[in-house]
């Protein structure tokens, strides 16, 4: 490439297409339109959005315009304004306007009424400034400057906000003419070196004058009512890629120079260390192989001496190991027979145990038998005693009944009897009674013989009811057999 053919500015041209990216976003993101539908209805809504005397109509433009809503006929409407966008409402024959401010509603009549809507959000404006320095050397400084409206009564006179699509495109474009002015006009009186390394004085420069031409300079006059948020230099690029080249080329120089030095100081550094890590290595294996043949040869004696002692030390642990495991082996003998001669003694234990046990139990059977036979001849003595007893009380009663007690008892229990007799089928008589009298000795015995004869006679001959008869010469009577 020959030095008179021109030289691409990349990062210039990169710096301008961002730029031009950046604007077209901020501009898409401005200018979103609304749904067909949408625009439909706003068009059947009579009144512009921004309007004198209520002329034209029509859907809603795009861009940065206020979407205001019309309700409402014919001359009583309603204009409502959102809460971020400024109105002015003006009516024929009134000097001041009716409604002044921000987000204000307001009656409106076609026929005598104008108003405008501007929005009250911030504005930013990108600059693009192609200047000239003091070396006469072509600069790009781009930047940005945010304002914002803040008396609103001041503005809306002293501003051209009758842009349809947008309304504050007329002012950005001053307030960015302005600016671009501003900067050119410091930068002409800086250098390349101090536009590209400090951009603070032109900050300086360009706030002051817009403030000055926004906010006013004193006195009664209040400017254009705008305020000045911020400003900002982004980036300040020399147009010449051949001059860049040239402003870069003493710092690369410099740079490479230094690198070159380094780099070379380094070389040397290394060769000279490089020497005297080898005279280093030299006489240190020198050294080193003097020492080796010392210590070889006391590792040598150390070896041998070491050898022999675990030789000896070997021999010792065997014979102790010997001596150990022999008193082991006996110690176990003796541990076996103490083992044995305690099994032994155990099991003569437990055998006596055992015996001591068996004895005990046929003990304990023993003394149960004979309690049991005991208590059972207690038991068996005492039932014999009690039926004695019984006996000699009855033998006793007996000896006491007299044979008029016995006539009398029978003569008590002879209804009695009578009644569990069965119904008789034929007649028999059975005397009962003696030719003594009734003083005699014999007549219990003869009272008792006849009554166990008469006993017999009903176990015999069950159907038969005889009749008793009291002892004593009584008649017989004799009963009727039933059909």
């Amino acid at each position: 490439m020959s030095s008179q053919d021109p030289v691409k500015n990349t990062y210039l041209d990169q710096v301008q297409e961002q730029q031009q990216r950046l604007e077209v976003d901020l501009r898409a993101r401005k200018q979103m339109v609304a749904p067909p539908t949408v625009q439909a209805a706003r068009a059947a809504r009579a009144g512009p959005l921004q309007g004198r005397g209520g002329g034209g109509g029509g859907g809603a433009p795009p861009g940065n315009a206020v979407d205001v809503r019309i309700t409402g006929f014919w001359r009583w409407k309603t204009v409502v304004v959102p809460p971020n966008a400024y109105v002015v409402h003006t009516r024929r024959g009134h000097a001041q306007p009716l409604t002044l401010g921000l987000g204000v509603s307001f009656g409106y009549d076609p026929a005598k009424d104008s108003f405008l809507v501007v929005p009250g959000a911030m504005q930013t404006i990108l600059i693009n400034a192609h200047c000239i320095c003091r070396e006469l050397q072509g600069l790009l400084v781009q930047g940005y400057v945010q304002w914002i409206i803040e008396d609103f009564g001041t503005a809306y006179r002293k501003l051209d906000f009758t842009d349809v699509e947008d309304p504050m495109r007329v002012v950005n474009v001053q307030l960015r003419e302005q600016a671009e002015a501003a900067i050119k006009d410091k930068v002409a009186t800086m250098t390349i070196d101090t536009v590209l390394s400090d951009k603070q004085p032109i900050i300086e420069e360009l706030t002051a004058r817009l403030r000055h031409v926004a906010e006013g300079g004193g006195g009664t006059d209040k400017g254009l009512g705008l305020r000045i948020v911020t400003v900002q230099i982004k980036e300040a690029v020399v147009s010449s890629a051949r001059l860049w080249e040239s402003l870069q080329t003493p710092f690369r120089a410099e740079q490479e120079r230094i690198a070159r030095l380094a780099s070379l100081g380094k070389e040397e550094s290394l060769a000279q260390r490089e020497l005297e890590v080898e005279q280093t290595r030299e006489r240190m294996r020198l050294e080193s192989d003097g020492e080796l043949s010392a210590l070889r040869a006391s590792k040598d004696a150390q070896a041998y001496d070491r050898e022999q002692s675990e030789r000896l030390r070997r021999q010792q642990r065997e014979e102790e190991d010997e001596r150990r495991l022999a008193t082991e082996r006996q110690q176990t003998v003796l541990q076996s027979a103490e083992l044995e001669k305690a099994r032994l003694a155990g099991e003569a234990e437990l055998a006596r145990l055992r015996q001591e046990v068996e004895a005990a139990k046929l003990k304990r059977t023993a003394l149960a038998n004979t309690d049991a036979r005991d208590v059972e001849r207690a038991a068996a003595n005492r039932q014999a005693r009690a039926e004695l007893e019984h006996l000699e009380l009855r033998q006793q009663i007996l000896n006491g009944l007299s044979a008029s007690n016995v006539q009398a008892r029978l003569v008590e229990l002879l209804p009695a009897i009578a009644e569990k007799l069965p119904q008789p089928r034929e007649l028999r008589s059975v005397s009962i009674g003696g030719t003594g009298g009734v003083q005699d000795g014999q007549g219990l015995t003869t009272l008792v013989a006849q009554m166990m004869a008469l006993v017999n006679v009903l176990k015999t001959e069950p159907p038969v009811a005889p009749v008793a008869r009291a002892p004593g010469p009584t008649p017989d009577v004799e009963h009727p057999t039933p059909d």
